[in-house]
């Protein structure tokens, strides 16, 4: 996960028919997981010379398949969107997350400063759930796989899970009664390490791993097998 501009807008709005049993169930146990997407004329700009004008589209793409595979996952409760795009927050909606606003003033401009707030709106939905933030761009993210990952998170303590080339983090997890205090963006392994997270020494959970940022990224992720949205975008660029 990147360090980019992430601006929620609107109140944090349940979906009229969540797609998982868990996800409109206030105060029910099991993970509230908070994934930020941007903008979608300012996402995955790395991406441009390879999608060209496909490019917003396959960002959504990324986001709908993480949230689709986030909310098939059975530890996770409820999924929130931290998003300041319309598009995205309907879609999103539709597949049954719920979608973060209201960002408080002068937390604005900053991936983490959406997190906490993200993550503090979880707390006030569900307060004794465990939190966790995860990559929207896992597009061959698989149910089995979190759950791998959400289970070996030991309790009582925050954790996060490397990516794939392992300088950066696709997830932080976090109990309830501790502060998550995001650290994405370039080298964020080793600020998540240096601020007492435990790292997450799992094999087998490739799919958890791979972000998407790169032409050579989708290549890897297509490899693993991503979800039908990924799949109907990059079937026309590759």
């Amino acid at each position: 996960m990147t360090q980019d501009t992430v601006r929620p807008v609107g109140p944090l709005t349940p979906a009229p028919s969540p797609s998982h049993p868990g996800a409109g169930a206030a105060g029910a146990p099991g993970w509230s997981l908070v994934l930020p997407v941007k903008p979608l004329e300012l996402a995955k700009s790395r991406l441009g010379p390879f999608a060209g004008p496909r490019r917003a589209e396959l960002a959504l793409a990324f986001a709908l398949d993480t949230v689709t595979a986030a909310l098939a996952c059975p530890p996770v409760a409820r999924v929130l969107v931290v998003t300041g795009d319309a598009v995205v927050a309907e879609r999103v909606r539709a597949l049954g997350a719920l979608v973060v606003g209201d960002e408080p003033v002068g937390n604005r401009g900053g991936l983490n400063p959406a997190l906490a707030h993200g993550a503090a709106r979880a707390l006030r939905y569900a307060p004794r759930a465990p939190v966790a933030t995860l990559s929207a761009d896992l597009p061959a993210l698989r149910p089995a796989e979190l759950a791998l990952v959400l289970a070996a998170v030991p309790p009582g303590h925050r954790a996060f899970l490397a990516d794939t080339p392992g300088t950066g983090t696709t997830l932080l997890a976090c109990p309830p009664g501790l502060r998550l205090s995001p650290a994405f963006g370039p080298g964020s392994r080793e600020r998540h390490a240096a601020r007492g997270a435990r790292e997450l020494p799992l094999a087998g959970v490739p799919s958890v791993r791979r972000d998407v940022d790169t032409a050579a990224d989708l290549v890897e992720a297509l490899a693993l097998g991503v979800g039908p949205h990924t799949a109907a975008v990059a079937a026309t660029l590759v």
